[in-house]
């Protein structure tokens, strides 16, 4: 797989940042950075407090502490409209599509910030070019599609914005290991195309192969971080996550 190499700009920061679930601390001083055209992964078990993180970022979820800065201009207390407004955008765990509507109805949903009806028409269109399957399917109902149709809308949905900045999480959950496959070549291809990526995915492996740099994350914790091709080769993550 190719890794694009990143530019040198600080696009997003984050800084002792700590996320209550009711009385049990999911997240505690987390720091981490992402520069313009990387792609940078975040590993870990189940309930590690990587999709947290995502949450935090786009603020589907509140923070107790800590700082997020992005592109240089302090976020952390901004709304979630706010946020996608300034470049970033977030295909949840679970794809969470509008099941009673049509892939068409959700793209255009997805570009709810834009004015430019020429605009959300042209990137519609480029989404049917990246992703064929939906071209094919644009009038069918989202909850209609297969799990691996709705991954690729629930991308293609976010992409409507016009993200300097995608969080994916668990793109490949659930889906058969040739879905995965194109699911991640379409993640290469958008990262070619310049848009910076922090994934969240279950298969270590291949995060890692396709990742510029990557963190693990324990019980809430940063435990280790490096280049991805690093991670790939250090023991401590080869034996807990990479089988």
């Amino acid at each position: 797989m190719n890794i694009k190499p990143a530019n040198s700009t600080l696009l997003l920061e984050v800084k002792g940042l700590s996320v209550n679930y009711g009385g049990i601390q999911a997240l505690k001083n987390i720091d981490l950075i992402v520069k313009t055209g990387e792609v940078v992964t975040l590993v870990g078990a189940n309930g590690a407090g990587k999709s947290t993180i995502l949450r935090a970022i786009s603020k589907v979820i509140e923070l107790r502490s800590g700082f997020i800065y992005y592109q240089g201009c302090n976020i952390t207390r901004f709304p979630a409209y706010k946020v996608v407004s300034l470049g970033i955008a977030h295909a949840p765990e679970g794809r969470r599509v509008l099941a009673r509507q049509t892939v068409l109805d959700n793209l255009e949903l997805g570009a709810y910030i834009r004015s430019s009806r020429a605009g959300v028409k042209a990137d519609i269109n480029r989404q049917f070019e990246i992703f064929p399957r939906l071209a094919e399917r644009r009038n069918q109902l989202a909850g209609t599609l297969s799990g691996g149709e709705q991954q690729m809308l629930a991308i293609a949905r976010a992409l409507m914005s016009r993200p300097q900045l995608l969080l994916l999480d668990e793109p490949s959950l659930g889906l058969a290991p040739t879905i995965v496959r194109e699911i991640f070549s379409i993640i290469e291809t958008l990262s070619m195309a310049g848009v910076t990526i922090l994934l969240v995915e279950q298969n270590a492996n291949l995060a890692l192969q396709i990742a510029n740099r990557g963190y693990v994350l324990e019980a809430g914790c940063i435990t280790l971080s490096g280049k991805a091709s690093e991670l790939l080769n250090d023991e401590r993550v080869r034996k807990a996550y990479l089988g």
